[in-house]
């Protein structure tokens, strides 16, 4: 499909390291049509990880369910009218909620692409769309990419960006050295979503206390909700040094990129930032339970995954009890010999601000 796009529109409603995981996409289409604007669509609490991307022209943001019904009804009446007004010429859509088939309808783009999702096969949704496009992939990342296969590109961008600016760097920088941290840290971010992505607190506290051992600094991350900080200030009780927490749920994301970015190596479960870390290329050791750790796992060569399934069997999704910790049975040892493996071999130069 031979077409000059000059107004693109991607969209694509889910969580961070989704969001973080369709730069390979922006990338494709901006090394492919570089004179294009590419706007992105998304949910608004989603918006901060995408937020220094240079690749981006703007983003928009549409209400998640939790607002009320007369937010999101304003909402996607100012988005509709702001978007039509864009006058886009191609609309990627990677997402399979019902209301995007009436959205790209009202938009009037003349090339619409979507995935084609098996769910979503009525006439209306199908109709709405010039071109569907078969999942195809091992990995998020090789699925995402495979919704541009109607435009025929001859070359695609398979490395996710997190990008940061130089100032954000500079914030975390003091904040390190007022906590008296040097240059030589781990860093661990311990928390997820769900309890069923999540790995012992116990078993934190003795990869923290292994990692002083051998003399690293360790920082420890998570996000501001009170379930966060209150495992972090238990794993910190297990500790025989305590780590530093002062950046606990305190950090923007483009802020724990720089972090991240800058750290020796990166510790976590199945959730955003170890997507992150694969982006900046740091190295990284990653937990998976009752997840998909072949789909979904962080898209790095610099990396060792744990999966709860080669200690036990793992459910399978519709039988996946969702408050049952299913890391428990990876051993803290194991993940110990990992940090060691992974520590001895130097990181890759960081490029920063668009890692």
């Amino acid at each position: 499909m031979e077409k000059p796009f000059r107004k693109i529109l991607v969209i694509k409603m889910r969580f961070h390291g989704d969001m973080l995981l369709t730069t390979p996409v922006i990338s494709t289409l901006k090394q492919n049509y570089p004179d294009a604007e590419i706007d992105v669509l998304l949910y608004q609490e989603t918006m901060p990880i995408l937020s220094v991307n240079p690749e981006i022209h703007a983003l928009y943001g549409i209400k998640n369910k939790k607002a009320k019904t007369t937010e999101k009804i304003a909402n996607i009446f100012h988005l509709i009218s702001t978007l039509r007004a864009n006058k886009y010429d191609l609309i990627v859509n990677m997402t399979d909620q019902w209301i995007v088939s009436l959205l790209v309808r009202l938009l009037k783009a003349p090339v619409r692409i979507s995935q084609d999702y098996s769910h979503r096969q009525s006439a209306f949704w199908r109709n709405s769309f010039t071109h569907l496009a078969a999942l195809n992939g091992a990995n998020v990342v090789e699925s995402n990419l495979s919704v541009l296969a109607p435009l025929g590109l001859k070359s695609y961008v398979t490395h996710t960006t997190m990008s940061y600016n130089p100032d954000s760097w500079t914030r975390v920088r003091d904040a390190l050295n007022s906590a008296g941290v040097d240059e030589r840290y781990v860093v661990i971010q311990p928390t997820a979503r769900q309890l069923f992505k999540c790995w012992n607190n116990e078993k934190f506290s003795q990869v923290i206390d292994a990692l002083h051992d051998r003399g690293y600094e360790v920082v420890v991350t998570s996000g501001p909700g009170a379930e966060d900080l209150a495992c972090v200030e238990a794993i910190v009780k297990g500790c025989k040094t305590a780590p530093v927490t002062a950046l606990a749920g305190k950090l923007s994301f483009p802020e724990l990129a720089a972090l991240i970015d800058h750290a020796e190596l990166f510790i976590g479960v199945d959730s955003a930032p170890g997507h992150i870390a694969a982006a900046v290329d740091t190295p990284l050791v990653c937990l998976f339970g009752a997840t998909d750790h072949i789909f979904w796992r962080p898209w790095s060569t610099n990396m060792i995954q744990f999966w709860a399934g080669d200690y036990r069997p793992m459910p399978s999704r519709e039988h996946r009890d969702r408050n049952e910790m299913y890391l428990s049975v990876i051993p803290a040892e194991d993940v110990i010999a990992a940090v060691d493996k992974l520590l001895g071999a130097p990181k890759a130069a960081s490029t920063e601000g668009n890692a």
